[in-house]
């Protein structure tokens, strides 16, 4: 079980990056970050956007200054299972080619030992008093203390089950808290009582629909979006 959050400070959730260093710094200053603040970083540093490399330095760097948490997203997963496997075709097709140009290497093989260590130490999921973080999802239909321990880890990085329009447009969840995640782009965020989407697909600069970077402060629920710079 990964480290708790506290609840006497703002909780800071972020949006899935892909490499996209200038939008993430950019993001930053605009939340005029504080020394107590707590960052949840939800998946999805790598692949797709150019400057995964980055990225990664940014985030192992601001974590000296600030308490940060980092989730697992399905493209950290892909990476670390094709180093487990030794077959990197999955990862390759979505956007692992751009990772190994970021840090012009042939192989994942060849990545810096800190950087993967760093994937290796992403939680997959966190919690709060009132918030549970994860990459993808959870199943709606189960409590969260089922998820927990019926799921396989790697259904934390991809679930999107809980948002199909059935329980989008009725907002049932069997959850007793809020799931906080990102992993599905969409042009808006969703803002619901249980569930909380911020993946505003902020690689994909070239969709007019989306193409912003997210984060939202809780538990005010206040949105700090930036469009992508990179």
């Amino acid at each position: 079980m990964p480290e708790s959050i506290s609840q006497n400070a703002r909780i800071i959730a972020v949006g899935d990056i892909h490499g996209c260093i200038a939008s993430l710094k950019k993001l930053c200053r605009q939340l005029e970050l504080q020394p107590s603040d707590q960052l949840v970083f939800l998946g999805d540093y790598i692949d797709r956007g150019k400057n995964a490399q980055a990225v990664i330095d940014f985030l192992i760097d601001l974590r000296r200054s600030f308490t940060c948490f980092f989730l697992m997203g399905n493209h950290e997963l892909m990476l670390l299972d094709s180093l487990k496997t030794g077959n990197a075709s999955d990862w390759l097709r979505n956007g692992g080619k751009e990772t190994l140009q970021s840090y012009a290497v042939k192989s994942a093989r060849d990545l810096p030992l800190s950087h993967i260590g760093f994937l290796q130490s992403c939680h997959y999921y966190l919690e709060s008093k009132d918030f549970i973080f994860v990459h993808g999802g959870l199943d709606p239909d189960m409590s969260i203390k089922n998820n927990i321990g019926y799921l396989k880890p790697a259904d934390f990085c991809w679930m999107r089950t809980h948002l199909r329009s059935s329980y989008l447009e009725t907002n049932r969840y069997n959850w007793e808290k809020t799931v906080v995640c990102a992993h599905t782009p969409a042009p808006e965020i969703i803002n619901l009582k249980k569930l909380i989407a911020i993946d505003t697909g902020c690689v994909y600069k070239d969709d007019p629909s989306l193409g912003k970077l997210s984060a939202i402060i809780l538990p005010s629920r206040q949105l700090v979006q930036t469009v992508n710079i990179d």
